[in-house]
């Protein structure tokens, strides 16, 4: 093993920006420095702003993994517009660089120290289903040395070469084998291969050979099934869900029964074994929304509710044997609890040595004596870190955005703030680098979901607005995440409601507190955030002085039809659908397409033309309801794009033009 201080990746010069060689140690109180973030240490110096590409631009570090042994990390990175695999050993020799294709690279992770496993997604059209197109997820075995390469199930004819869910990864007789939910295939009698049925089988896949066999049936029809493996390959738990009604119940492989219940919406999720073994943890929602934790023994026995008086926010488990590691708290400090001591003990001090970065757990070696870590915030546009906890040493190895200097990160703060009903609420605020927080325009820009939340991190977006001279304002409106269960559902029956004067209370809170000009607002968003963007000059009026839609809902009850047929008429889909919408009978009263006459600003459309998840009409229809009343609004169609922005070129494209149409309709200083 060589000196964690050769993670300097010599060879990656001219492919990643070069890190700080020397780095320096963590103290046990976690005081000592942490090398410079947001840039490489050579950065030069840069006069006004980066150029707008610099924010739009993939990320030149997407996503990291840690071979289990911690000799290598492999990384996906955005060179010279091209994503691609790289692997470099602890001495910064470059073992693997190679395109990842013309797939959507959504995660990677080490198999065993000689494989890795590559998660891409593809939008097809598929004649002949509910839905038009669907994004269909893909595995790739990347072996390092030896072995098959090539997408899972990809040379088995009676099987489609996409990936249902991910069910661990197991070591069997020496043998690396990883579980994968997939297709089943039939030919015709005139030799035309179509799905049997649709539901998920069970498979065994040895990634060495790429040959898989079946491990269990898929659940018959009407029904939906998830599995938890164990360390031995052996299927331990089913859960198994009628979609019909709701009906659930948690089985041993006998099939005896564990534990049962009805959930109309369908919200019951099997997660892993507890941290010994011999239980299974599941999730489920009460009738009021609130979710709640089970742990239940295999061998039998009652189920008894897990971190009831906490809100988690994530779950660590054991790649190994998919047993809890840990997990963590979601709370304005977030907090990172481990079962085993010296897991808490190295995490602590990590934590602490990296406080106010906001430090996110990416990987970790099986004795957490190598850990990877991404933060971002605050003079911080998004830094990879590799920390040996043995010798206390860390250095960053990649950098997302090395154009973006410290200096040039806008300030990042949390505002709290009251609804106009008394809910106490937040929101993130970023300012123009170098400006006073005073009478500033704004760009109010609510997150999707809507249940996600905003956090004080780099945000690409609302950076890209900053550096242009505009503060900008994410409120975490009800029906966000992050809070209490309470919270969450307190959105629901609430889009253009009270979700919506969520948002323009929080702009009259920087208002009273003379950080905004009142008379220089727009409104932007995407996906729920394009909703509201749309809501607030239809449903509202006299706020804001434009507002950008990007794959944004215009018709409520459209959505709600479309969800329904593509998910096969499931009447938990319904369900789900009324708990977050409210009643049918009131979509077209929240629909700003219904009211379109009203628009007060000009409205900017941008929607991806193969969007699985807002339909591409919901667009359209706006476009034309704008263009009936006689608005001024412009429609921009991003071809071969799906809901999440994932094209480098079409996400530039998408910034550049809503940059230009704030500015126009809303100028800066």
């Amino acid at each position: 093993m060589t000196t964690p201080g050769r993670w300097a990746l010599a060879a990656l010069t001219t492919i990643i920006p070069p890190i700080l060689a020397a780095q320096p140690a963590l103290a046990a109180d976690g005081s000592a420095a942490i090398p410079p973030a947001g840039q490489p240490a050579a950065a030069p110096a840069v006069s006004g702003p980066p150029p707008l590409d610099a924010y739009g631009e993939l990320p030149r570090v997407e996503d990291a993994a840690l071979s289990p042994d911690g000799t290598n990390i492999a990384s996906i990175n955005q060179v010279d517009g091209q994503s691609r695999l790289l692997v470099v050993d602890e001495a910064g020799k470059l073992l693997v660089n190679a395109s990842t294709g013309s797939g959507k690279v959504r995660a990677i992770e080490w198999a065993d120290n000689e494989t890795m496993l590559l998660t891409t997604s593809s939008t097809v059209a598929m004649s002949g289903f509910a839905a038009y197109k669907y994004e269909l997820t893909g595995t790739f075995v990347v072996p390092l040395k030896g072995g098959q390469p090539g997408m899972v199930f990809a040379k088995n004819p009676e099987i489609a070469d996409t990936t249902r869910g991910r069910y661990g990864i197991r070591t069997i007789g020496g043998r690396t084998v990883g579980f994968f939910g997939g297709i089943a295939l039939s030919k015709s009698m005139e030799g035309d291969t179509f799905a049997r049925h649709g539901r998920t089988t069970l498979y065994a896949v040895d990634l060495k050979t790429n040959r898989p066999r079946t491990v269990a049936a898929p659940p018959s029809e009407d029904h939906r099934r998830d599995w938890l493996v164990d360390a031995s390959g052996q299927v331990a738990v089913a859960l198994d869900i009628d979609q019909k009604d709701g009906t659930w119940k948690v089985t041993a492989p006998q099939g005896a029964e564990l534990a049962r219940g009805v959930d109309p919406s369908g919200h019951v999720s099997l997660f892993c074994f507890g941290k010994d073994g011999t239980t299974a943890i599941y999730a489920i929602d009460d009738s009021k929304g609130a979710s709640h934790w089970y742990e239940v023994p295999l061998a039998g026995g009652e189920a008894h509710e897990i971190f009831a008086d906490t809100k988690i926010a994530r779950i660590f488990v054991d790649s190994a044997n998919g047993r809890l590691l840990g997990y963590q708290i979601d709370a304005e400090v977030p907090k990172t609890v481990m079962y085993d001591l010296h897991k808490q003990t190295a995490l602590d001090k990590i934590f602490r040595a990296f406080a106010g970065r906001n430090p996110r757990l990416v990987d970790w070696t099986p004795d957490f004596s190598q850990v990877l870590l991404r933060t971002s915030g605050n003079k911080d546009s998004g830094t990879w870190y590799f920390v040996d906890v043995r010798t206390s040493r860390a250095g960053p190895f990649g950098y997302e955005r090395p154009q973006i200097t410290p200096e040039q990160v806008g300030r990042i703060s949390m505002v709290a703030y009251t609804a106009a009903d008394g809910l106490k609420m937040d929101g993130v605020l970023t300012l123009p680098p170098g400006r006073e927080a005073k009478n500033l325009p704004v760009v109010v820009l609510p997150h999707g979901g809507p249940a996600a939340e905003d956090k004080p991190g780099f945000d690409w977006w609302a950076q890209a607005f900053a550096s242009r001279g505009y503060a900008v304002f994410q409120p975490n409106f009800r029906g966000s995440t992050g809070r209490t269960d309470a919270f969450r559902h307190a959105g629901d029956g609430q889009w253009g409601r009270k979700m919506q004067t969520d948002i323009s209370d929080g702009l009259a809170e920087l208002v009273k507190r003379g950080i905004a000009d009142p008379r220089r607002a727009c409104i932007v968003g995407a996906s729920y955030g394009g909703y509201a963007a749309l809501a607030g000059v239809t449903l509202q009026q006299g706020l804001y002085k434009c507002a950008v839609a990007v794959a944004g809902v215009a018709d409520v009850r459209l959505m709600y039809d479309t969800d329904v047929r593509e998910n096969g008429d499931s009447q938990m889909t319904r369900e789900a659908l009324r708990q977050q919408l409210g009643d049918p009978a009131g979509y077209d009263a929240i629909s700003p397409r219904r009211f379109a006459a009203k628009a007060d600003a000009p409205v900017l459309l941008i929607h991806g033309k193969d969007d699985t998840v807002v339909a591409y009409r919901q667009s359209t229809i706006m476009a034309d309801a704008l263009k009936d009343a006689g608005k001024p609004y412009e429609m921009v169609t991003l071809a071969s794009e799906d809901h999440w922005l994932s094209r480098e070129e079409t996400r530039k494209r998408m910034l550049s033009e809503t940059m230009r149409f704030v500015q126009k309709y809303n100028p800066a200083d």
